[in-house]
């Protein structure tokens, strides 16, 4: 479950900073490559979903799940894990297109808080 009391927080992005030794440059760039790819990747579990591909679902999930620990968002790593789960052992899948739309949405969220944190990162350069 995404912990909507996040939403509001500023990102700890402690991850990317112990992984580059803090240059603000490289977290600019992942935080524009998760912006760039992340999109894309829900749609591909959106519509594996659709077509009840649930090997591709669960792969998908896969995919997507490590980016949001580097963006300081285990709970939404943790909500992938439970979609990836759920798709590949076939259970609850009644609720996995609603658990897609909440990724979604909340992604939407999160590009909000990483265009924050670009902002203060781009102050540094």
């Amino acid at each position: 479950m995404i912990d909507i009391q996040k939403n509001s927080e500023p990102l700890d992005l402690s991850y990317l900073k112990d992984m580059c030794g803090d240059s603000a440059e490289f977290i600019i760039e992942m935080i524009d490559l998760f912006k760039a790819q992340t999109p894309a990747y829900i749609e591909e579990l959106k519509q594996a979903i659709d077509d009840k591909d649930w090997p591709k679902a669960a792969a998908s999930a896969h995919k997507v799940k490590p980016t949001f620990v580097y963006v300081g968002r285990e709970d939404a790593r943790a909500f992938m894990q439970q979609i990836e789960n759920n798709a590949r052992e076939q259970r609850d899948l009644e609720k996995l297109s609603a658990d897609c739309d909440e990724i979604a949405a909340f992604t939407e969220l999160l590009y909000k808080q990483l265009d924050t944190a670009r902002e203060e990162l781009q102050k540094r350069l």
